[in-house]
């Protein structure tokens, strides 16, 4: 679903684990880690998204995890003009997103990275959510920052003490 002004629908996934780390994922075939992530279908919405991508993305169940917050709106990036599709209709050059934050309530070992037809990812591994805006690629960065600050009231805590 991409609206008037050229923003992809999509939501993005923070995982916890009970140390604080996030789950942090690989490109398959790429040198590019990201948090999972995916596009909002028709008439589905952002949480039976968040449930979709989360099966296909990652393996996990809805019982496997427990939601604890979301972003309040959209939280928006441009993509470079490299990687807008400018020969759909409509263009799109850029994401809209709703990010959860959820914690694992199973074991890391249902991880999965091959639950659909075409896997997104093909290393996983966890992370400190300070190293994800520094890692993630640059146009990201953003966005990330301002979802790991919404959702992580450490997170902000430390931008604040090591500012």
């Amino acid at each position: 679903m991409i609206d008037q002004d050229g923003y992809r629908a999509n939501v993005g996934i923070m995982l916890s684990n009970a140390k604080g780390e996030l789950l942090w994922a690989r490109r398959l075939g790429r040198d590019g880690w990201q948090f999972p992530q995916g596009g909002i279908q028709p008439n589905e919405t952002p949480e039976q998204a968040l449930f979709r991508e989360l099966k296909e993305e990652i393996g996990l169940e809805v019982d496997e995890v427990e939601v604890i917050n979301s972003t309040q709106g959209w939280l928006r990036y441009d993509l470079p003009k490299n990687l807008q599709r400018t020969g759909s209709k409509p263009v799109c050059i850029g994401q809209k997103q709703i990010w959860f934050l959820l914690r694992l309530t199973s074991s890391e070992e249902l991880i999965k990275l091959d639950c659909s037809d075409k896997p997104e990812f093909d290393q996983w591994c966890w992370i400190q959510p300070q190293l994800a805006v520094e890692q993630v690629v640059a146009f990201k960065r953003n966005v990330y920052h301002s979802a790991l600050s919404a959702l992580l009231p450490d997170y902000s805590l430390s931008l604040k003490q090591n500012g």
